[in-house]
């Protein structure tokens, strides 16, 4: 089949399995993978390894990284001043603890060798921005808890893929010089984080200073913008592997929170690029499944996805934030919600192959990648809603009150309705004007209120 029409096949599914989310309440990410699955495997309508090639890694990983470069775009540091408790304890103190949680898990009850085990359990610590995110939307979960997950689930992505690197290059150094030990292969994995880093940083750097200053005329800061994550992201990888996904995560939080007003003009064409990557690389992940790689699941890996949903999460969850100041009610519902998504795919996929070019059996991870991906999503998904009821973690019912711009006077009625404990939220395109309800510490929202955008934007939970 000629490549364009595989591409157009690919949008027709991937947009299509949305389209039925969006009318059905469904989680859409199941629509989309059900959909690759026919189409590839069952039916056999196209293979995305034969159409593509060797293109179909890169293209699978630029897609991640954009994903990846929105969803740091939508993380505001102000959010940390309730839930940057949680959110440090659950990527310093969670990622390895969820990692160590899960090889066991993996190993003993899952039957996977040790280093495979060890591999696929770091990269299982990643929870997927693409799925939370429109879960938190469906369910109108509370502000703090929202942004803990939300936080979780950008900033622990590139976390999981650097253990898979450590592993990897752990048992690769092993396999071939006997007697390696973690301290060659640590440090220099830990200073190309570090590198990639800086790389994200000043070019995030780089964009803030050139933008507002008009270097780079309107209709080209978009190309620029994902021209420059890009290249961002294969520059770090040329230091080492996955690399870049730690240099685009922070590309995008330094841009989103160097008040860039030039750049929210832009957000409604991330967000389709991103809505598009995300339906494309589902469809091509799902459609690339054999049957003989899901010939590898049975009762072991049933049993082992049964731990990591009341066994590893929980544990992880209960442990890190002991002592925290998050309630407990908040504690139950992060300890449920925890569906992954591209990233856990992509990077099992990639880990896999190479696996085998060093001696171990990484062919059963992919077949159970996508059946995490399927079981964690079903079961938050349709649950996510009645879990937060039943938790008390559901958005204020009390009517509120949006306020459309940003004067003197809609100041001083939402200062009124904000000590009559009303929920208040002023929307104004400028930031200037915003600077009033700023300084008052009101809840505020830039942008245009009939911006089609702002209906997907606009956290209007309590």
């Amino acid at each position: 089949m000629e490549q364009s029409l595989v591409i157009a096949m690919v949008g027709i599914l991937g947009i299509g399995a949305q389209w039925v989310a969006w009318r059905t309440g469904w989680p859409a990410i199941v629509l989309m993978l059900a959909a690759g699955f026919l189409a590839g495997p069952v039916l056999g309508l196209f293979d995305p390894e034969h159409a593509f090639g060797d293109l179909l890694d890169p293209m699978i990983a630029i897609g991640v990284a954009l994903i990846l470069f929105e969803g740091g775009l939508s993380l505001d540091f102000r959010e940390l001043r309730h839930a940057g408790d949680g959110v440090w304890r659950l990527v310093l103190l969670g990622g390895p603890i969820a990692w160590v949680l899960g090889a066991f898990a993996a190993h003993s009850i899952g039957g996977l060798e040790w280093p495979v085990a060890i591999l696929f359990a770091g990269i299982l610590v990643v929870t997927g921005p693409t799925v939370v995110m429109p879960l938190l939307r469906q369910s109108s979960v509370k502000a703090r808890p929202a942004a803990i997950l939300k936080w979780e689930a950008i900033v622990n992505d590139p976390i999981g893929a650097l253990f898979a690197v450590v592993s990897y290059e752990y048992f690769r150094k092993v396999a071939e010089a006997p007697g390696s030990g973690l301290i060659e292969v640590v440090p220099p994995l830990v200073i190309a984080a570090i590198i990639a880093g800086l790389i994200g940083y000043v070019a995030a750097a780089a964009i803030a200073w050139a933008f507002p200053r008009g270097a780079i005329p309107e209709y080209l800061k978009v190309p620029v913008l994902l021209t420059s994550v890009i290249v961002v992201f294969v520059l770090s990888n040329q230091i080492e592997h996955e690399a870049g996904l730690v240099a685009v995560t922070v590309m995008g939080i330094a841009l989103a929170n160097m008040n860039i007003t030039s750049l929210r003009s832009i957000h409604p064409f991330k967000q389709n690029i991103a809505v598009l990557l995300i339906s494309g690389i589902f469809i091509l992940l799902s459609a690339s499944l054999e049957f003989e790689e899901l010939a590898y699941l049975n009762w072991n890996f049933g049993l082992f996805l049964l731990a990591l949903l009341f066994l590893v999460r929980p544990a992880t969850i209960l442990l890190s934030l002991l002592g925290s100041s998050v309630p407990w009610n908040e504690r139950l519902f992060l300890a449920w919600i925890a569906p992954r998504g591209i990233v856990l795919v992509a990077i099992s996929g990639l880990f896999a192959l190479r696996l085998e070019d060093i001696g171990y059996d990484g062919t059963a991870l992919i077949g159970l990648s996508f059946a995490v991906v399927v079981v964690t999503i079903v079961a938050h998904g349709f649950t996510i809603d009645f879990v937060a009821r039943l938790l008390d973690l559901k958005g204020s019912k009390r009517p509120g009150v949006i306020i459309v711009g940003s004067t003197p006077w809609t100041i001083s009625l939402a200062l009124m309705m904000k000590e009559l404990k009303s929920p208040v939220m002023i929307v104004d395109p400028s930031w200037q004007r915003l600077a009033l309800a700023r300084q008052k510490g009101l809840p505020f929202y830039h942008g245009e209120i009939l911006n089609e955008a702002t209906e997907h934007n606009l956290d209007l939970t309590a």
